[in-house]
């Protein structure tokens, strides 16, 4: 059988890096520790790298998920490639993920993945998540499955994973779901499929969207301020089902009546928010105010989707209707 011919785009990240032996901090090297281990991933498919940039997750923007989008873009057009892998710090993987999930229009499979352990720690997982994710890559049951996140043998959608764990190498979860599907010696195996794909075309990123979360006691003195910074957006993790403290209802307000998209999930990271109690600040009280209410998604993925949708329509009813899909 031919080897599929699969792309892998470094970018930097934990995956990456290596651990000072004297200090025991982890940092980036002058080379990419696994551009050095290339030779043993030609046995799994016919590799081509692309190196766009070597950062530490917190340092991607939205800029740079742009940039990764063109870039798969332009491969999947010219039909060079049958998959694409990312390597990615894991800080901000779930949004670089859920970014390309819903601005990439591709058939073939993508998956992103990343480490937590540096190359040279011991137990270090990182070459052996980017073998596993070659083999999704280049596996036929992976298309038309959207953006996977694959790490610890799991294979999660971009939709619906999240780092959970600050340093354990188990943490990427998708709380409610699940992964899809596994990675084993023998192969590679999907149990489920996912039902639902969005696809949005843009051309920048520039709009500027906050995220902030809700707290007992909370006013509208943040409200306000993202309102006097001309801020497109906004996206609060409100409490419970999806309510806030009656003291931020005129912030609220004030933000709905300048036409600025005020997006609603809750700080649960289990359940989805709904317009339910109709006290003060209760979601049936914002609802009623023009607040827009997201099917299940976290707070970071809501402020990339949110960004996506200013960045393709001006209108508020058509932003409202993406977040009940």
């Amino acid at each position: 059988m031919d080897k599929k011919k699969i792309l892998i785009i470094h970018t930097g990240g934990t995956i990456s890096m290596s651990e000072d032996a004297s200090t025991g901090a982890v940092k980036p090297t002058e080379s990419n520790p696994l551009t050095e281990k290339t030779k043993e991933l030609l046995s799994l498919a016919e590799i081509v790298i692309e190196e766009p940039f070597h950062l530490p997750s917190p340092h991607i923007t939205p800029n740079e998920m742009y940039e990764l989008k063109e870039i798969i873009e332009r491969y999947s057009e010219s039909q060079e490639i049958s998959g694409v892998v990312i390597t990615h710090g894991t800080d901000t993987l779930e949004e670089t993920a859920y970014f390309l999930q819903l601005t990439i229009r591709a058939s073939l499979p993508v998956v992103v993945t990343g480490a937590m352990r540096s190359s040279n720690e011991i137990g270090a997982d990182g070459l052996y998540n980017l073998i596993s994710s070659i083999r999704v890559a280049s596996c036929d049951d992976a298309k038309n499955k959207g953006v996977l996140v694959v790490l610890n043998d799991e294979i999660h959608t971009a939709e619906n994973v999240t780092k959970t764990h600050t340093s354990n190498v188990s943490t990427f979860q998708s709380p409610q779901y699940g992964p899809i599907g596994i990675v084993t010696k023998r192969g590679v195996f999907f149990h489920h499929v996912p039902t639902n794909y969005e696809y949005y075309q843009i051309n920048d990123v520039s709009k500027r969207v906050a995220l902030i979360k809700a707290h007992a006691g909370m006013d509208s003195t943040l409200l306000f301020a993202i309102r006097d910074l001309q801020y497109h957006g906004v996206v609060i993790e409100a409490l419970g089902q999806g309510n806030l403290p009656p003291a931020t209802v005129e912030g609220i307000t004030a933000l709905v009546e300048k036409n600025i998209p005020v997006v609603i999930v809750s700080r649960c990271f289990n359940g989805i928010a709904q317009d339910v109690y109709s006290y003060e600040g209760g979601g049936k009280h914002l609802k009623d105010l023009g607040v827009i209410f997201s099917n299940g998604l976290n707070g970071q993925k809501a402020r990339i989707k949110l960004l996506i949708g200013l960045a393709s329509t001006n209108n508020t009813k058509e932003i409202e209707e993406m977040f009940q899909v």
